[in-house]
């Protein structure tokens, strides 16, 4: 039996075209991109500036079944569909975000697809790439260094460190800073205070990035960021610090969307970096406003499950951006919904339809849930080698008895030459003119109610349970003028619940909000569930420990 090629090795061996040739295919001129070597390029503001104005293409989204140990591939068949549209004539890119460190070195992996639908140079991608995420670290940084340095420095706008809110960002898992106190050492070193660190990809200038229509968009931004409040309550704000201007600057070039090609040389923009679980998980707003122009398919990607990116990309990004989508993938594979149906992992590979049917029903609760949005769905079964045909038959019967077809997709072991089928059925939803797409709550309805409303229509859950100080935090955002904004839920990617381990499709259960932060810059109230966490920990055995350089220098063990 041959030897299956890892995802690097096959990476390692695609023929690259200059990065200059990607560009020139959608009319960018040479001097409109700004190389990191030779095979990766910044697209120019001033080019960006200039498609303003111009015929948008279709909008696709690819989002998924909640996320298991099994697998399901939604960024691998963003790829792949992308190839896909391109392979059957259509001028297609994709827009997908960038991975952050922390998982890479984790458990979760890259994020730059598998197999033979993949983005490249894969080890640039996911490690340092262009520098973006370095950019937001130490512009969030930066702020938390000029906040305590006002403190110490006499205090003018009278900041109540007690309700200092702005912590630290780094871009990498590490428990051991969520919960720190900082300035200890004697008066030197300021005034001790408790605080601690987020990983990069929660900042709220992550966020901001991402959803910035262009610079001076981003600088206001940067500028309504609340860090704290005085002694009276009332908010401080970076620009009270005089830190936005310096923060932009800092930002500039990360703000240019990074061109790099799939493994078929089709044009892919890799841009941004939030996570659906504990941030709104979209790639840049500029990135898939800039792909629109560019090409008539641009297929983009909401991060973990359609619970939690799908539902921000609607709520959020598409009500900030004003984007419609014309369609959207749902992608799930027969190990992920047998083992939704409680068939333990090391039992996967065994055929069990009665377990694969059972565990449809997280399949069919995505579906429902993307269409309350009014976008035409179509679902892609992710293929691996160990699904028989009675399995793959019992998912397309289930699918069918939704109202929505189930194609079986092969791009993984064969690129673009197994998605086609996929790719001409999103052709034919997206020129339906079936979509009528709608965010799911309307701006004015109180945040709490907002809340309310994400958790039973999404999460199908029976209540929404809170403490009096958050109730009482919600109401006083909507007493200065916040109440306007869309909610991000932080809960769990593994289940509707905000239980982990509470597989398939759970009613009636609890969501308790036991925490709220206000992201006045990004423009949402994040409302923290569960026990989830905006600084990941380490696994007992992480990803890092298998990763190392090769005698040719060649990175190995990155995935």
């Amino acid at each position: 039996m041959a030897m299956v090629k890892s995802d690097i090795e096959i990476a390692r061996a695609a023929t690259k075209k200059p990065i200059y040739e990607i560009g020139a295919r959608l009319g960018i001129p040479a001097d409109q991109l700004v190389p990191y070597g030779h095979d990766k390029a910044k697209i120019s503001a001033d080019f960006i500036a200039a498609q303003t104005g111009k015929k948008n293409g279709k909008l696709i989204l690819v989002t998924a079944i909640n996320p298991t140990p099994a697998g399901e591939g939604k960024t691998t068949t963003t790829v792949g569909l992308g190839d896909g549209l391109n392979r059957i004539g259509e001028k297609a890119m994709i827009c997908i975000r960038e991975p952050s460190l922390g998982p890479c070195f984790g458990t979760k992996g890259g994020a730059a697809g598998g197999g033979h639908a993949q983005v490249v140079p894969m080890e640039d991608i996911n490690l340092h790439f262009t520098g973006d995420f370095h950019a937001i670290t130490s512009a969030h940084n930066l702020l938390a260094a000029m906040l305590d340095n006002h403190i110490y420095w006499g205090n003018a706008l009278d900041i109540d460190i007690r309700r200092v809110t702005w912590r630290r960002v780094m871009d990498m898992n590490d428990r051991a800073l969520r919960d720190i106190v900082s300035s200890l050492g004697g008066v030197a070193n300021g005034f001790p205070r408790q605080g601690g660190f987020d990983i990069t990809v929660a900042s709220e200038v992550m966020a901001i990035l991402c959803l910035a229509g262009d610079l001076q968009d981003l600088e206001k931004r940067l500028g309504d960021i609340i860090v704290g409040y005085r002694y009276d309550k009332t908010a401080i704000y970076a620009r009270d610090l005089k830190a936005d201007g310096a923060m932009a600057v800092l930002l500039k070039d990360a703000l240019q969307p990074n061109l790099v090609q799939t493994l078929e040389n089709n044009p892919a923009l890799v841009h941004g970096g939030p996570f659906a679980n504990i941030a709104h998980g979209c790639n840049s707003v500029i990135a898939t406003r800039t792909a629109l122009t560019l090409a008539d398919y641009v297929v983009t990607e909401a991060g973990f499950g359609a619970d939690l990116g799908a539902e921000k990309f609607f709520d959020i990004k598409c009500r900030q951006a004003g984007l419609k989508p014309d369609a959207a993938v749902v992608v799930a594979t027969v190990r992920a919904l047998k083992m939704n149906g409680g068939v333990a992992k090391d039992g996967l590979g065994v055929e069990n339809v009665a377990a694969l049917i059972e565990g449809c029903v997280n399949l069919g609760r995505h579906v429902e849930n993307v269409r309350k949005f009014g976008v035409p769905v179509v679902v892609a079964i992710n293929h691996f080698t160990s699904d028989t045909e009675a399995e793959i038959a019992a998912v397309k019967d289930y699918v069918a008895e939704l109202g929505a077809e189930a194609i079986l997709c092969r791009h993984w072991a064969n690129g673009s030459a197994g998605i086609e089928e996929l790719a001409h059925k999103v052709v034919e939803l997206a020129q339906s003119g079936e979509a009528r797409f709608q965010p799911l709550y309307a701006d004015e309805l109180p945040l709490l109610e907002k809340i309310g409303i994400v958790a039973r229509e999404i999460y199908h859950a029976g209540s929404v349970t809170t403490d009096k100080a958050v109730r009482d935090q919600l109401a006083s955002w909507e007493g200065q003028g916040y109440g306007h904004l869309p909610v991000c839920i932080a809960k769990t990617q593994y289940s509707f619940s905000t239980d982990a381990d509470l597989r398939g499709a759970p009613e009636g259960h609890v969501v308790h909000v036991r925490e709220v932060r206000l992201s006045a810059g990004a423009g949402f109230v994040v409302a923290i569930t569960g026990e989830i966490r905006t600084m990941p920990g380490l696994p007992r055995l992480p990803a890092a420990e298998g990763i190392h350089l090769n005698e040719q220098g060649y990175v190995e063990g990155l995935f």
